[in-house]
């Protein structure tokens, strides 16, 4: 007996023993999988698989309970409603299948599912692994159709094809269903003009040539009337609202020679250039169907990150029970199990047990992040090694990814000023061409009536300037699709311009420049009445309602137990509190006495200073590197600081900056970037996002270090979400890159333009010619800005 197992072909473990009889043979199996899938093959009539079959089959391993009841989960209605479609009381549900390796693979399951009677239809795409089933879902649930599936080796689950693909998958569809018909019909025409042409029709009666006349005018009208339709739409609805757009000189173009070709063969009068029309309809529907697929790839790093959210989630009841439930079905406050190696459903507080997470898709850094009690973990990351309850805070917009998503969509909706000056450019070019095109028409009529037509055309489509509308649209979304895998989120439009521009960072220091992860490294009593043991357990009370990074100072305290009220937050001072007989305050050094130190933090009873603090905060790895590149890229570097003691001083002589401003509040700041404005300085604010919007708002560029969950609310129109100083050399970089890009793609479009034009003008241009130029010059700059999503 064969020492490999039938079904998958691996090795036989020793010791192990179990058959299959398989058309009167018995066939050795390796596991009780394989033996089980077998068995069911053998039982169903199927066993010409094994015939068939060109690859060896995947090694089984048979459902747990616990993905049985996973499977089940599929059945609940609102988790159907994310995939299941249901029209006439057929249901219809695209399932991603696993081990799909040949067409037997494809028989198999067909076969398979077929033989519950309830399954109406089966289509097995070899390629993508799919398969689409159409099913009466009232009397066979879903759970029962994957379980089939896995009966005889296949693991199959739900897909869900986020809206923009499906809407790309049918735009793609279009385009091959009119490239098909031009491209048909093109080459009947073809046949019958070249007949023409080689004078094959000679001596034949003129009513013979008039009859293929009109037969190339059946032909040619499909191809003119469906496959080049979307010109013409486009064009009209443009005209609509009072916009000259590139479709405008194509359809004038085609529709015009369709139009005098039809009256040629009416009339029986003049030429008739069908197979012309034809072939020009073709070659520009392959070239916007080429230049279709660039940009496709241009934008599929921005699809929509919904797509990284799982469809269920495991909720846990008061009395410990586990539910499996929608994901989108999820409230604030449910606590939600998390095993390893899942995603987490929505934003949440780990309440017990510890983990690693996957934080890449929103960070780019691929670095495991640990996660205690206490942390927060957010929708769409993965959950590495450990298994997590965590109690759900953000929901549906409020999650980060969703606000990820949102913001990103609305940077690549906002037109930068560049884009509508081009834009501008592009419709005035668009008038001037047909300006132009009709002088050469009435020119060439003078000279050559017969070909002045078609010079025309070839100067409407020649140098119609679809490259220079894609040239800077095209680099921008690769530009903020490469930066947004990195983890530096772009708000506004205007960014990527203005950084080119820069001349002078300021800098905040604590969460910046440092970790702004404070260590209590001095406290100094100055009211004698209270021991260091109150003033800590008074202070923690306080920054327990803060989130500045010298609170977490004070975590490991104890805090006092008082009945607290009207707790204020003041901007850029600090936290004050009441009870019944006493007033709190802990903040800057200074605030509420007249007297500043070097302390960082000082803390107030009754107004009155009782103690102050002294922290240490290293610096960050990366500014040491930042600031050396800034400087060689002529950049100047500043601080500007809340920071009253000497702490500042200290991190700037360490950093090499130009200048460094303690003691500052959100004003001081404020004012300080309005003064280096005044001087023609183009300022670029680094801060954490905390207490920063008046200085954000006044630099030309503001840059915040995420280190909170609701970016929606930063004011910042950069957000670094990794909070790595590094990021800002990327972006720097980036910016350089498609400024440079952007130089190139304009260059490449008017270079063009400008050269095909006076060519086109002396009929130096076919029109076929025309039409690949058009096509390559668009496709060369699509092309360029990919290169983009590679840094």
């Amino acid at each position: 007996m064969s020492n490999s197992c039938f079904h998958c072909l691996e090795s036989v473990p020793k010791g192990f023993s179990a058959t299959v009889t398989i058309d009167d043979t018995p066939q050795p199996m390796c596991c009780i999988g394989c033996q089980a899938v077998a068995q069911n093959i053998v039982e169903q009539g199927m066993t010409d698989y094994y015939k068939y079959r060109t690859v060896s089959a995947g090694k089984v391993e048979q459902l747990v309970p616990e993905q049985l009841a996973f499977i089940k989960s599929y059945d609940n209605e609102d988790i159907q409603e994310e995939f299941i479609a249901t029209s006439n009381n057929i249901s219809e549900v695209l399932l991603s299948v696993e081990g799909i390796t040949c067409a037997a693979c494809a028989w198999l399951i067909e076969k398979q599912l077929l033989s519950l009677n309830t399954v109406k239809r089966v289509d097995v795409n070899t390629s993508t692994n799919r398969a689409m089933i159409q099913w009466d879902k009232t009397a066979t649930p879903l759970s029962d159709v994957i379980t089939a599936l896995a009966k005889i080796g296949y693991k199959a689950y739900p897909f869900q094809a986020d809206t923009e693909a499906q809407q790309k998958q049918q735009t793609a569809k279009a385009y091959i269903r009119r490239l098909g018909v031009a491209g048909l019909m093109t080459m009947q025409v073809m046949m019958f003009a070249f007949a023409m042409y080689f004078g094959m029709f000679s001596g034949m009666d003129s009513n013979f040539e008039q009859y293929f006349r009109w037969i190339s005018l059946v032909l040619a009208s499909p191809v003119i009337l469906y496959s080049a339709l979307p010109f013409l739409t486009n064009a009209i609805n443009g005209l609509k609202a009072k916009q000259l757009n590139m479709d405008l000189p194509v359809s004038l173009a085609i529709f015009g020679a369709y139009g005098a070709s039809c009256y040629a063969t009416v009339m029986q009068v003049g030429e008739v250039y069908f197979e012309s029309i034809c072939m020009f309809t073709f070659l520009l529907l392959l070239g916007k169907y080429l230049e279709f697929r660039a940009r496709l790839k241009a934008s599929e790093y921005t699809a929509n990150l919904q797509k990284l959210l799982p469809l269920t989630a495991r909720t846990l009841t008061d009395s410990g029970e586990e539910l499996i439930i929608a994901a989108k079905k999820l409230k604030l406050n449910d606590v939600v199990l998390i095993k390893a190696g899942e995603t987490i459903p929505a934003d949440g507080e780990l309440i017990k047990g510890k983990t690693t997470v996957d934080e890449s898709m929103m960070t780019g850094e691929h670095q495991p992040v640990n996660k205690f009690i206490g942390h927060n973990v957010y929708a769409g990351c993965v959950n590495h090694d450990g298994v997590i309850e965590i109690k759900i805070n953000k929901i549906g917009q409020n999650t980060l990814l969703n606000q990820i998503i949102r913001l990103q969509h609305n940077a690549l909706t906002k037109r930068p000023k560049l884009v509508e000056i081009t834009d501008k450019v592009a419709q005035g070019f668009v008038a001037c061409l047909l300006v132009f095109a009709s002088l050469t028409a009435i020119g060439w009529y003078q000279i050559d009536p017969e070909h002045a037509f078609w010079i025309t055309i070839s100067v409407l489509v020649a140098t119609c300037p679809c490259a220079l509308s894609l040239a800077i649209p095209t680099a921008l979304t690769c530009a903020i699709a490469s930066l947004t895998k990195k983890g530096i989120l772009i708000k506004q439009a205007h960014v990527l311009e203005t950084l080119s521009k820069l001349t002078l960072f300021a800098f905040d220091k604590t969460g910046t420049l440092t970790q702004g992860k404070f260590s209590l490294d001095e406290v100094d009593i100055i009211d004698n009445s209270y021991s260091k043991d109150d003033v800590m357990a008074i202070a923690a009370m306080l920054e327990r309602f803060s989130e500045h990074p010298i609170a977490s100072a004070f975590d490991g305290y104890t805090p006092a137990k008082h009945s607290l009220h009207n707790i204020e937050v003041h901007a850029g001072l600090g936290i004050s509190a009441q009870d019944e007989t006493t007033h709190y305050a802990i903040g800057k050094s200074g605030w509420f006495d007249s007297k500043k130190t070097n302390a960082q933090a000082s803390l107030y009873i009754n107004k009155h200073v009782v103690a102050r603090f002294y922290f240490v905060d290293k610096v960050k790895h990366d500014a040491q590197s930042l600031i050396k590149s800034l400087h060689a890229q002529q950049l100047t570097c500043h601080m500007l600081t809340g920071d009253a003691s000497d702490a500042g001083k200290k991190v700037a002589k360490q950093l090499n900056l130009d200048s460094v401003q303690s003691g500052c509040s959100p004003q001081d700041k404020q004012t300080a970037v309005e003064a280096f404005s005044s001087q023609n300085e183009v300022v670029a604010m680094v801060g954490d996002g905390i207490n920063d919007s008046p200085v954000f708002a006044s630099a030309h560029l503001s840059i915040a270090m995420e280190t909170g969950a609701d970016i929606s609310k930063n004011s910042a129109d950069v957000v670094l979400l990794n909070s790595d100083l590094a990021s800002i050399d990327h972006l720097l970089n980036i910016a350089k890159q498609t400024r440079r890009i952007i130089k190139q793609n304009l260059t490449l479009s008017l270079l063009y333009n400008g050269s095909i034009l006076p060519l086109a003008a002396l009929g130096l241009v076919a029109p076929w010619m025309a039409v690949i130029g058009m096509s390559a010059s668009s496709i060369i700059v699509i092309c360029n800005s990919l290169r983009l999503l590679k840094l």
